[in-house]
């Protein structure tokens, strides 16, 4: 459940990451997590104990605009188990559990499933004794139901296996009705359930989060009670994301359910490649035994040195990571073209769309639950692997930080 309001400057002592160095990727993916921790603190609300729907550069200034329920939950989830000076610094010395419990004490107003399913998650990652209320509002709001999106019920599978305790009985009905939304020809997951009404123009059409929070779901919950079932679901869903990666590490953005196929790449956001990406492939590795690093790899390469701009979207000198590399075009008007088009046809696409509209455009906000899935998906451990892998300890020639260019 999420506002948006007239946006408030953001008055900050900012700690730039030195961007005049250039950084080997370890020490990299480390400094991304100390940004994160950083931007929290610039997001959060504390008089409101709520944090901030977005962050903008607007005429060379910062400001905060609206405020997100949703958001303050997944920044909760990626803070459960951090040390205490980190979780204070994301919430100016407030408490993490007390801030959980004030959105549980609120949870009866929010008729958002998807939001409840986050707070419910976060709750059980704390383990609150208060954790139980959130579950009861899930169960009231029917994650089972089709009218609710598939990434919505994968949160709800997630807040079930969360914490020391699987909550068995409902999992196993949340499990089923994602399973019912996949494909397992091309292990993809539909945006709706198969049951739900969509329009003829988007109903084929998925998106990356449709990979990505279904996959880590049945990752974890397959992993937790030994769901064969569950696990060659998130086992292809997986696969199917390695082999869309575009060729760069690009995470792609509208994909075809009927087959699996890309529809439309663009936008490309930094959430998809530094996390989203990371925690779903990380989840099916450990759970199926796979080794997923490189496309990981790969996603955080692109990141680094995006192929389609001349700058990166890890911008040290403002403290911030940008949201997405974007297409220079009125609204939606890309999307909406490939999807009616793809409609008639499954192998129909649209031709010259990057002549016509170039992918070179800069998305200057960044929102909170992007920096709260980077303290998620990220142990020190997984950031060496990876670092490794990338540049085998030797250092990385970034490009400059897109702060040194005008807004688009």
């Amino acid at each position: 459940m999420t506002s948006i309001r007239l946006g408030l400057p953001v008055f900050r002592t900012p700690k730039p990451l030195h961007s005049s160095l250039r950084l080997g990727m370890t020490f990299q993916l480390t400094d991304m997590c100390a940004l994160a921790v950083r931007a929290l603190g610039r997001m959060y609300r504390p008089a409101d104990q709520i944090f901030a729907f977005r962050l903008r550069m607007h005429d060379g200034r910062d400001v905060l605009e609206g405020v997100s329920v949703r958001y303050t939950a997944s920044v909760l989830i990626g803070l459960a188990g951090k040390p205490g000076e980190l979780i204070a610094d994301a919430l100016h010395g407030q408490s993490a559990e007390d801030l959980c419990r004030k959105l549980i004490a609120d949870i009866d107003s929010i008729s958002n499933m998807g939001d409840v399913a986050q707070i419910a998650w976060a709750a059980r990652r704390f383990e609150l004794p208060e954790a139980t209320i959130a579950m009861q509002r899930l169960v009231e709001l029917d994650p089972l139901s089709d009218r609710h999106p598939t990434v919505e019920r994968a949160w709800a599978l997630s807040a079930c296996t969360a914490g020391p305790n699987i909550e068995q009985s409902l999992g196993e009905r949340v499990a089923a009705t994602l399973l019912e939304a996949y494909n397992p020809i091309c292990g993809t997951f539909a945006h709706q359930s198969p049951t739900a009404k969509a329009g003829r123009l988007r109903s084929h059409v998925l998106c990356f989060a449709d990979f990505v929070y279904p996959v880590m779901a049945l990752a974890d919950w397959g992993a937790a009670v030994s769901d064969d079932t569950a696990l060659s679901a998130a086992r292809n869903g997986a696969n199917r994301m390695r082999d869309t990666q575009g060729p760069e590490g690009q995470w792609c953005w509208h994909f075809d359910a009927r087959n699996g196929t890309m529809i439309e790449t663009y936008p490309v956001y930094s959430v998809h490649q530094d996390s989203m990406a990371p925690m779903a492939l990380f989840a099916a590795g450990d759970a199926c035994g796979e080794d997923y690093s490189e496309a990981i790899a790969g996603g955080m390469r692109w990141l680094l040195d995006p192929s389609e701009i001349e700058h990166s979207l890890i911008d040290h000198d403002r403290d911030v990571i940008w949201r997405k590399v974007c297409r220079r075009e009125p609204g939606k008007l890309t999307r909406s073209i490939q999807a009616g088009v793809s409609a008639i046809s499954a192998g129909w696409r649209a031709p010259g769309v990057d002549r016509i509209f170039p992918p070179t455009r800069i998305d200057f906000e960044s929102r909170p639950y992007h920096m709260g899935w980077i303290l998620y998906v990220w142990s020190a451990a997984r950031m060496t692997h990876i670092g490794e892998l990338l540049f085998g300890g030797m250092k990385h020639v970034s490009k400059e930080p897109v702060a040194h260019t005008a807004p688009v």
